[in-house]
């Protein structure tokens, strides 16, 4: 293994550290002994790849952000209909969600609003859920009656109240539970004849996005000791 590698791999483990600990006590209760214990390795190797608890925070947030987007980005890059487009969006940002501690603890950080960031990966998720409403209203996929603003504060009310949820209970991040939220919700916004053309359960350019964004972004370290 090269020098490089094992950097990587430790940066890798305080990181997983870091997002147990931020989930276990809060950011301000955390404690750098703490992680760089169950990291398995010194307190100045944990010092030689962050500063401080503020920049293993920040990188929490960075891994969660770039891993949401990705999969976001992955679920529109093979879009049919903005509707669709929005129920296989949800699924991937739910699964990527519920596979990584990392990207929890990360979104969970970003959205307290404080510590020194401007990153709020909640409010990210309603100006997508707003452009792709948009978007569906523009190809007359909405029942005349639906308001983009109300459904918009609908799905991201709701679809955050599960991330909430995940928090003690992951299955609220399920596929099974996002379909059933898109099962209730979908009669709801289309007409019949639309309402045929759409899969609650997402198409296969979800699970492609979730799973290429899990591949791609952070992988947990192997357990055990690991070198800085």
């Amino acid at each position: 293994m090269t020098k490089q590698e094992r950097a990587a791999r430790t940066r890798d483990a305080l990181l997983l550290a870091a997002a147990r600990e931020f989930q276990r006590h809060g950011h301000d209760r955390a404690k750098l002994s703490a992680i760089s214990s169950e990291a398995g390795v010194s307190s100045g190797a944990l010092h030689f790849h962050f500063e401080n608890k503020a920049a293993l925070a920040e990188a929490l947030r960075t891994e969660a952000s770039h891993a949401l987007r990705r999969a976001a980005r992955l679920a529109r890059r093979r879009r049919t209909s903005a509707l669709q487009t929005l129920v296989d969006v949800s699924h991937a940002l739910a699964d990527v969600l519920r596979r990584s501690i990392v990207v929890r603890a990360g979104f969970l950080l970003s959205c307290e609003g404080a510590h020194g960031t401007d990153l709020n990966l909640r409010h990210e998720w309603q100006v997508c859920v707003q452009q792709l409403l948009a978007e569906a209203a523009d190809e007359r996929m909405l029942v005349p009656e639906a308001r983009q603003q109300h459904l918009t504060g609908a799905l991201v009310a709701s679809t955050i109240g599960y991330e909430v949820l995940s928090r003690t209970d992951p299955e609220w991040l399920s596929g099974f539970t996002v379909t059933g939220f898109w099962e209730v919700l979908l009669p709801t916004l289309v007409a019949p004849e639309t309402l045929t053309h759409l899969r609650p359960a997402g198409t296969d350019a979800a699970h492609q996005a979730s799973n290429a964004a899990v591949r791609t972004g952070f992988v947990p370290a192997p357990a055990g000791p690991v070198a800085p």
